[in-house]
């Protein structure tokens, strides 16, 4: 099992940057997958970044160029390094891992981001 903390949310102006952290309870280099999702009130929990064991990363395109995912597996640790936020990034943000075939989720950082 994976069990994931999220750290580093908090209420930004527009523009602003914030970085997120999860930490994992074990080696991020022992999973194959991890990623950022997030999900604002009324919407649906939507994939934000991903990246694969080779630090390959994916990401939406509406966060495309402006946030940046990355792991240190010395930390065992993925961030999102968010730049240029806009107030439509507001959301409570969640860190997730595939291990073995299944998804663990951490508990959600809120990011507030106003006009």
């Amino acid at each position: 099992q994976v069990q994931l903390v999220e750290s580093g949310g908090g209420l930004v102006q527009a523009g602003g940057s914030l970085r997120l952290s999860c930490v994992a309870s074990r080696s991020t280099f022992s999973i194959g997958l991890m990623g950022w999702y997030r999900q604002a009130p009324g919407k649906q929990r939507e994939l934000v970044a991903a990246i694969r064991r080779d630090d390959i990363a994916t990401y939406t395109d509406s966060t495309q160029g402006r946030f940046t995912i990355s792991r240190d597996n010395a930390k065992n640790t993925v961030y999102l390094q968010m730049n240029s936020l806009k107030p439509e990034d507001t959301a409570v943000y969640y860190c997730n891992a595939r291990y073995t075939g299944t998804l663990y989720w951490g508990q959600g950082t809120q990011v507030t981001v106003s006009s």
